[in-house]
């Protein structure tokens, strides 16, 4: 059910895929008009104090009547809104396919499959049938997905955004209205948004802020020092910032020797100081700290990131994690990564490895993953640097068929066993020698189904499977298209080797094994109980897999 997320998003015709707009974003205004008639603007709203939450679905759309099932939204509307006595919040059902009808939210017969039910009967809230995806999209709000929700605060700023059955439990909905600042009351009221600059790095740290005017008066300057680094930074920020404006502010770079946490405060004239302080841990990698080669990191140690390893978020939204399956493993939830976030990179990093005296060294490591379906797919890449902030030279690049360890699958994927995991090995004998090499992991995500990563090591040898990185194995499939037989032909090398022939789906409906062959190799698949259509043929040797597509007819 997962992937009609993504499917809806390409039904409504949106250009491309967007993101969901990203937390801390300051939002437009829109004034749009509900089924009976009235009127609202977000604005009016937001300057009431009120935290706007809005639930945007499809009437199609099967996750967003799941959601919209369970009553979450309406209650907290009941509990927060206008006639409510807390009178807090304001919430909005936004029927965001301009392709349907009103008729469609009370579930009519002649919607037939473009309506899941009535979305009307029993709701409170408004509910709003949009016309045009502009009127609310030009508020700076993205409809990349079904559903999609968004919490706004009274200072114009996205506070959550994300899935509508992730960030939209009721529990959930209820703590926001907690986390966000009150309205503009002050004349002058400089608020620090977030921190914007490194956060970890093995020399120097650029640091930047996003600055908002919260007064009622335009903002012009402003004073923020920075405190709890070797050198303290006092910046002095002139411009002009009406209420609620952003910029980003860049207070200057430090060096570092080892951790700090940067205290940022605002200095100036302030009529509010609950927003004017910021505390950023600042993690120094120490660049002499290394691990000797043929050193497993077997990630059995739980307290991960470990020291002088990076994690890098930068979206601040799904990345690595440990967890303890078969031992400890990384991981990244590929699964949950919305389709709005397709294309967002994270990475871990590695500490240091020691290579001198190396000449023909190796990375190993192991992976564990399936692809969704032949759409959405996972996508790793690896690199090495001599330097811990990089520039990162890519060693390794595999998705879809070639990284899966296994066929697709269309629930959440967790290796079972060790027999889920390939050995993966990456020659290094360009930084033989290196005194200090860092390995970076990279997910590039497609929406798919989940990576592990276990037992990585520096060898201090080459691979000597006979299959260099990215050496596929060369095959022929004939005839093409097939009606009894299909036959596959290729040279085996001293490796053993798998012969499999998958569905569209990616689902294996033969399998052939080889141990330990060589030379060259004929092998026949009979077709005669498989139906018509189109298969894959995958030969995989070490790590390595090579495909081919066949038709049967």
């Amino acid at each position: 059910m997962k992937k009609l997320l993504l499917s809806a998003a390409i039904l409504i015709g949106i250009g491309g895929l967007n993101a969901q707009t990203p937390v801390g974003t300051v939002v437009n205004n829109f004034t749009l008009t509900d089924i009976n008639g009235n009127s609202h603007s977000l604005f009016d709203y937001l300057d009431a104090g009120k935290t706007v939450v809005i639930d945007v679905s499809a009437t199609w759309c099967p996750p967003c009547w799941s959601y919209h099932n369970t009553g979450a939204l309406n209650n907290f509307y009941n509990a927060h809104g206008p006639n409510s006595t807390a009178n807090d919040a304001m919430v909005f059902f936004i029927e965001g396919d301009v392709g349907t009808n009103t008729a469609c939210l009370y579930g009519s017969t002649g919607c037939n499959d473009q309506t899941q039910g009535d979305w009307v009967t029993g709701e409170n809230m408004p509910i709003i049938d949009l016309t045009t995806a502009a009127s609310f999209e030009n508020s700076g709000l993205e409809i990349p997905y079904y559903p999609v929700m968004y919490v706004i605060c009274p200072n114009r700023t996205v506070l959550k955004s994300g899935t509508a059955g992730a960030i939209g439990t009721l529990s959930l909905l209820n703590s926001y209205v907690g986390l966000c600042p009150p309205p503009a009351t002050e004349p002058i009221d400089p608020a620090l948004m977030g921190y914007t600059g490194t956060t970890t790095s093995c020399s120097s740290f650029n640091l930047s802020v996003t600055l908002q005017n919260n007064g009622t008066t335009p903002l012009t300057s402003a004073t923020i020092s920075v405190t709890g680094i070797p050198s303290p930074i006092n910046y002095n920020w002139t411009g002009n910032l009406n209420t609620y404006a952003v910029t980003q502010v860049n207070l200057g770079t430090v060096n570092l020797t080892s951790s700090a946490t940067a205290i940022i405060t605002i200095t100036s004239t302030d009529g509010n100081t609950s927003n004017s302080t910021l505390t950023q841990p600042l993690s120094y990698i120490d660049p002499t700290s290394s691990v000797a080669v043929n050193t497993n990191q077997d990630f059995s140690n739980a307290a991960f990131p470990y020291a002088n390893w990076q994690v890098l978020n930068p979206d601040n939204d799904i990345t690595w994690e440990h967890v303890a399956t078969l031992g400890g493993m990384l991981k990244i939830n590929t699964y949950q990564y919305g389709p709005g976030l397709t294309g967002e990179l994270d990475h871990f990093v590695t500490k240091a490895f020691n290579l001198s005296g190396q000449s023909n060294p190796s990375l190993l490591f192991k992976v564990a993953n399936r692809a969704y379906d032949a759409t959405y797919y996972d996508k790793l890449r690896v690199g090495v640097s001599t330097n811990c902030d990089g520039p990162f030279t890519q060693v390794y690049s595999k998705e879809n068929a070639q990284l899966a360890t296994g066929a697709n699958l269309s629930s959440a994927f967790t290796p079972a066993s060790a027999s889920d995991f390939r050995q993966e090995c990456v020659n290094l004998n360009s930084y033989g020698n290196s005194a200090a090499l860092f390995v970076r992991f990279t997910n590039d995500n497609n929406y798919g189904n989940n990576i592990y990563i276990d037992d990585i090591s520096i060898s201090s040898t080459s691979c000597t499977s006979g299959l260099d990185e990215e050496e596929q194995v060369s095959f022929e499939v004939f005839p093409n298209p097939a009606t009894d037989v299909i036959n596959i032909i290729f040279n085996a090398k001293t490796a053993d080797y798998v012969v499999s022939l998958m569905d569209i789906q990616g689902r294996i409906v033969s399998t052939m094994n080889l141990n330990n062959a060589s030379g060259s190799q004929t092998l026949a698949f009979g077709t005669e109980n498989l139906a018509k259509g189109s298969y894959i043929v995958t030969v995989r040797s070490n790590g390595i897999t090579t495909t081919k597509n066949v038709v049967i007819k």
